[in-house]
């Protein structure tokens, strides 16, 4: 008796103690370990701000959702009325009461209401008419989250572009990442004290910290001019089985980005099943853009005084430099073209000839202040600067070979700003692409705009704006681009296509830029194949589309005729000049002249 009277106040001082350390010294912790035992956070989802053109569209949005959970472990609780009697049906009562509306099997949602998981997932992308009537049933453990699904109502028009979102709710390419930041906002959450079985306790501690909307996005974007673009160049790179295309198009005098539409392209609503494409590739790809490049060369050297539009000059079949032959894209005699002219045929050997009168480091700054070897600024996902050279660091046939396009690369926004340079009487605005950012007011703050860079005179932008529209006349080479009713000015291009994969040129790129009207310019319309098959000429191939999107832009945008009409742009020279005329641009380093083949 002895030994067990002990034993028990042993025991009895050993519960006394352990009551002490609870009530006394660590009731704080202890107290604070039951709070936190008994509280529960939930998310409260801050809806993703929608993407529009600049009228208003909608490009992209978020639309509220539910993902429905549930805890295995109080579904057997589950009491319905049964012919008016109050009936504990449990986990096949629930089965058969949430199959049609979460559109499951009902032996399958059997399946996952059983067991012993206190978290798991039971359908996503329920929509909350589908998650009242759910939650009206009163199964017990059946709960939902907030959650949102992106929706594109362009689809494919736009979508690396605007980009995608991910399963996982984070940004997956284009404006999505770009203005993630402003989009997403900040979620919010709930804290309550709940009991055993889930249910808040009533007085008990409740806070709520309420979410940050994200803000909407209004882009420069016309949809519906967007939508054209892209459709023209995929229909061109189907007829052509090229292996890409893309049209950019931007007001001259904003450098306000109205389309840049890229193929092939894909579905955004489901980025799942596109294994690629998800990069705009009028951002991406750089490529040698070819005779479009001569337009640097020509303002560069009208700038520096070392031609004038109206300068003869003789056109060899070939001509040495560095130790490499050059030639134009067919053979000929020995041809008298002004430099108009050369411009107009897109001789290679007469922008050389004129090209080379001007220092290569500043032929080199030239290139850098239309643009060149940087990116916009804007912070595109995956835009390329290109590949533009140090001077110190060209070749010796490389200094001829950037004259007319080629020994450089470019993406197309860089190569439409150079014809937006000239367009705009010589000042280059950097591309932008974001035109306001909603206030939370039901109003929007613009976006500040892009600084205007002087690169030419206007002198000089309005002597290479009207050769610039010989190209499209009777002996240039691309009649296929002019529009009935407006001037139009451009340039074609034809480039050897330098193919990462093979590790040399492969194939062609064809492109074709311009801008109308020409006598007062209100867009650019650039358009570029890449390894077209059945054509490959910028004229033929790029051309046509360039007039089909330029023609649906002008009348989208409301851009009338100026009726104005076009100037005389001299090709060939009056007559055969003397051999001693010094005005006469020559090339007096080979001396070669004449038909070689």
């Amino acid at each position: 008796m002895r030994t067990m009277t002990v034993a028990v106040l042993f025991v009895f001082s050993i519960f006394g103690a352990q009551l002490l350390r609870l009530q006394g010294f660590d009731a704080s912790a202890v107290s604070k370990d039951a709070q936190t035992n008994r509280t529960t956070t939930v998310p409260l989802l801050a809806m993703r701000g929608s993407i529009l053109d600049r009228n208003g569209t909608i490009l992209a949005s978020s639309i509220e959702r539910r993902t429905v959970t549930v805890d295995q472990t109080a579904v057997p609780e589950y009491v319905k009325s049964v012919d008016g009697v109050r009936t504990k049906v449990g986990v096949a009562g629930a089965a058969e009461d949430l199959s049609p509306l979460l559109n499951i099997p009902v032996d399958q949602l059997t399946q996952d209401l059983t067991g012993t998981a206190k978290y798991r997932v039971l359908a996503r992308n329920i929509t909350p008419l589908n998650w009242r009537k759910i939650s009206e049933l009163g199964v017990n453990g059946v709960y939902s989250e907030a959650t949102s699904d992106r929706n594109y109502p362009t689809s494919t028009a736009a979508a690396s572009l605007v980009g995608f979102l991910r399963s996982d709710g984070t940004a997956g390419g284009g404006l999505e990442v770009l203005e993630d930041g402003v989009l997403k906002g900040r979620a919010g959450k709930t804290i309550f004290e709940h009991s055993q079985d889930g249910r808040a306790i009533p007085n008990a501690r409740q806070e709520t910290i309420p979410p940050v909307e994200g803000k909407d996005v209004k882009l420069t974007l016309d949809s519906d001019l967007q939508w054209f673009a892209q459709n023209a160049v995929a229909q061109k790179v189907n007829e052509t089985k090229a292996l890409s295309g893309t049209v950019v198009v931007t007001n001259v005098k904003t450098g306000e980005l109205l389309a840049v539409a890229s193929y092939p392209t894909f579905d955004p609503n489901q980025p799942g099943q596109a294994s690629e494409n998800w990069t705009n590739k009028a951002f991406n790809d750089v490529y040698e853009p070819g005779s479009t490049g001569k337009v640097i060369t020509a303002s560069a050297a009208i700038e520096e005084g070392a031609v004038t539009p109206s300068t003869v000059v003789e056109v060899p079949n070939r001509i040495h430099r560095s130790g490499t032959e050059f030639k134009d894209s067919h053979d000929h005699a020995t041809e008298y073209l002004t430099f108009a002219g050369v411009l107009a045929q897109s001789s290679n050997i007469g922008t050389i000839l004129a090209g080379e009168k001007v220092k290569a480091s500043t032929m080199y700054s030239y290139f850098k202040k239309f643009g060149l070897g940087a990116t916009s600024g804007m912070g595109f996902p995956g835009e390329g600067p290109g590949l533009l050279t140090n001077v110190k660091d060209w070749n010796g046939s490389q200094r001829y070979t950037v004259l007319f396009g080629q020994g450089l690369s470019v993406n197309a926004l860089q190569a439409a700003g150079v014809f937006q340079t000239i367009a705009n009487d010589g000042v280059r605005i950097p591309p932008r692409i974001v035109a306001a950012t909603s206030d939370g007011h039901g109003g929007f703050t613009p976006a500040p705009k892009a600084q205007g860079i002087r690169v030419v005179s206007a002198t000089t932008a309005k002597k290479v704006r009207d050769m610039l529209e010989g190209v499209v006349g009777k002996e240039g080479t691309a009649p296929e681009a002019k529009i009935p009713g407006y001037r139009v000015a451009g340039k074609t291009g034809t480039a050897d296509r330098y193919d990462a994969k093979v590790g040399g040129y492969s194939g062609k790129t064809a492109s074709f830029i311009g801008f109308a009207p020409a006598d007062d310019p209100e867009i650019v319309v650039a358009v570029t194949l890449q390894r077209p098959i059945k054509g490959y000429f910028g004229g033929a191939v790029a051309g046509p589309v360039f007039k089909d999107v330029m023609t649906y832009a002008l009348q989208e945008l409301q851009v009338p005729p100026t009726g104005t009409k076009s100037p005389v742009v001299q090709v060939k020279a009056a007559e055969t000049p003397a051999k001693d005329d010094p005005s006469v641009l020559r090339d007096h380093q080979s001396g070669t002249s004449g038909l070689r083949r």
